[in-house]
């Protein structure tokens, strides 16, 4: 097994249990007690887990500065059925807005299937070397600061650049949302172009698989009702966000 899969049963145990131990990890995955460490170690690094003594924990925090690397393999499957469903949306001849993050990045391997004329206006740079692909999608790339780690366009330049468009449909990759703190996110650069997004476009669309529900990231983005539409891959625990107003899908 690769270090991507054993990464996504870790991942997937800890999401059931918590924590997990090194000894049960060496047993399930068939490897050594070292090889454990190290990738949890690696991981730790990757802020996708707190590494303990005997073994791991997740972080107090939702994938808090996790890399966008090690944020592309986590609940890969669960993106994508949000994906799907997000892609119903759009129609011919929409503009449509994409900001950076691994979620959208998912996205556009769905949107690239449409077979009908529309506009992708974005700085996420993994997106548009997907979305290239088909000739139907008129792309607008965002220019600015790069971010090498995020594969993406930040600072003055892109807002203002953003600023230009009114999407007919914005999504949004976004980090966490919980009741009280609406969405929030550890991407400091993105943020502003987040706000200005929502604030732009006439429909506004939160794309989060399940595991972004109840939790807190590290800067308050969004409020609840900034937000037209939040569709996801599972819906189980989001009855508090609902109670709250937003509309779900």
């Amino acid at each position: 097994m690769l270090y991507p899969q054993r990464v996504d049963y870790i991942l997937k145990a800890l999401q059931l249990g918590q924590s997990v131990k090194v000894a049960d990890l060496s047993r399930a995955l068939q490897i050594s007690v070292d090889t454990v460490r190290r990738d949890l170690k690696n991981m730790e690094q990757e802020g996708l887990v707190k590494y303990v003594r005997g073994g791991a924990c997740l972080p107090d925090t939702v994938l808090s500065f996790a890399s966008f690397a090690g944020r592309e393999i986590v609940h890969a499957e669960q993106k994508r059925i949000a994906a799907r469903k997000a892609c119903h949306l759009v129609q011919e001849g929409d503009i449509v807005a994409l900001n950076s993050g691994t979620t959208n990045t998912v996205l556009s391997q769905e949107l690239v299937q449409l077979s009908f004329p529309f506009t992708v206006v974005t700085n996420n740079y993994a997106a548009l070397s997907i979305l290239m692909q088909n000739a139907y999608i008129n792309l607008i790339a965002i220019g600015g600061s790069v971010d090498r780690l995020e594969r993406s366009s930040y600072g003055a330049q892109c807002v203002q650049e953003f600023d230009a468009y009114i999407p007919d449909l914005a999504f949004l990759s976004l980090n966490a949302v919980n009741v009280s703190e609406g969405f929030t996110d550890f991407r400091l650069n993105e943020i502003p172009i987040i706000q200005l997004l929502a604030r732009n476009s006439k429909q506004v669309v939160a794309v989060m698989d399940g595991s972004k529900f109840n939790k807190l990231s590290k800067r308050k983005v969004l409020a609840l009702d900034e937000v037209d539409v939040l569709i996801s891959d599972d819906l189980s625990h989001a009855g508090s966000l609902q109670k709250a107003g937003l509309k779900l899908q």
